[in-house]
């Protein structure tokens, strides 16, 4: 993975996550997931990284606002 650029983490309430999943369908499901609570980049573009287990990807979500999607209070 390229290194986070400092713009992403600008401001307070700005994060990265670099995410791994067996697979792309499940890595497609925790960004979908994180874009119920959050603001983010939305659909990651998954990669394979040679000797690693799994898909990786990168997502950006902004904590302060509000993602697409209602959260209960279960979360």
């Amino acid at each position: 993975m390229k290194p986070v650029d400092p713009i992403h983490l600008a401001e307070a309430g700005l994060v990265v996550f670099d995410i791994t999943a067996p697979d792309e369908a499940t890595l497609h499901t925790a960004a979908e997931h994180l874009g119920r609570h959050w603001a983010t980049s939305g659909t990651p573009r998954p990669h394979r990284v040679p000797g690693e287990p799994g898909v990786t990807a990168r997502l950006y979500a902004d904590l302060r606002r509000p993602g697409t999607t209602p959260v209960s209070g279960s979360g």
